[in-house]
């Protein structure tokens, strides 16, 4: 992915992205710097700046004002039109993709170009409803 994108692969460049991509939900900087507790958090914030710039990967913010990372997938990498939708449990503070939910899309006046949708959905997850008896 990194060589496809023109970037060198190096080694924190491969362990980032490798988290990134491994991971079912998206990761904030602090759960990549836990995980890769080898690296500094300036060395993954410079690798995330470098992959979101190059359309690897896209940010979204998760309810609380934090931006949490993953991998573009399919065909035209981060085009609008192949994000989905998020949901943000304000119980337990998981955010999960909704893959199968594309992103409504929203028709601006001419002029404007669309570079990111965010589209969160806030409530609370099914485990989190099972733990409190309301499923």
């Amino acid at each position: 992915m990194l060589e496809q994108a023109g970037i060198k692969p190096t080694p924190n460049r491969i362990l980032v992205l490798s988290d990134i991509v491994s991971s079912d939900r998206p990761l904030s900087l602090s759960d990549i710097e836990v995980k890769l507790e080898s690296l500094e958090k300036s060395s993954v914030f410079r690798v995330l700046t470098l992959l979101l710039d190059a359309g690897i990967i896209h940010a979204v913010e998760d309810g609380r004002g934090i931006v949490r990372y993953e991998i573009c997938r399919g065909e035209g990498s981060c085009a609008s039109e192949n994000l989905h939708v998020h949901f943000y449990c304000e119980s337990c503070n998981e955010v999960s993709c909704f893959e199968s939910i594309q992103t409504p899309v929203v028709n601006l006046p001419e002029g404007y170009a669309v570079h990111s949708i965010n589209y969160m959905i806030k409530g609370i997850c099914p485990a989190c409803r099972r733990k409190s008896g309301a499923i």
